[in-house]
C-alpha cells in the first residue's frame, strides 16, 4: 500500500509528535520527514540514481513503521480517498 505524505503529517498531527519527534523515532532525519511530507501523493521516488530511490524508500519504511508502532493504521484509497485510524493506549 502506498502511503502519502498527507498521510504522514496527519498521522503526526493524530500523535501531536513534532516533526523532530517522529525524526527521533524513525532514526531519520528532520529533513527527509519534511521532503516526504512535502508531497501530498506518493512520497517515494523514481530514480535514474537508484541508491538515492532506495534510500527515499527506506527512510518511508522507517518512518510508517514508527508511526504504525504508535497506534496508527493507515487506510488504503477508497471512494473517499486514503487516511489513517489511530488507537493510543490509556
Amino acid at each position: 500500500m502506498k502511503i502519502t505524505g498527507a498521510q504522514i503529517r496527519a498521522a503526526r498531527g493524530f500523535l501531536k509528535w513534532s516533526v523532530s519527534k517522529l525524526a527521533e523515532q524513525a532514526d531519520v532525519g528532520i529533513s527527509t520527514i519534511q521532503k516526504i511530507e512535502d508531497v501530498d501523493g506518493d512520497p517515494s521516488i523514481a530514480s535514474t540514481l537508484q541508491w538515492r530511490s532506495d534510500a527515499r524508500n527506506e527512510a518511508l519504511a522507517k518512518i510508517v513503521a514508527a508511526l504504525e508502532k504508535a497506534g496508527i493504521t493507515f487506510l488504503s484509497a477508497n471512494a473517499q480517498g486514503v487516511g489513517l485510524r489511530g488507537h493510543i493506549e490509556s
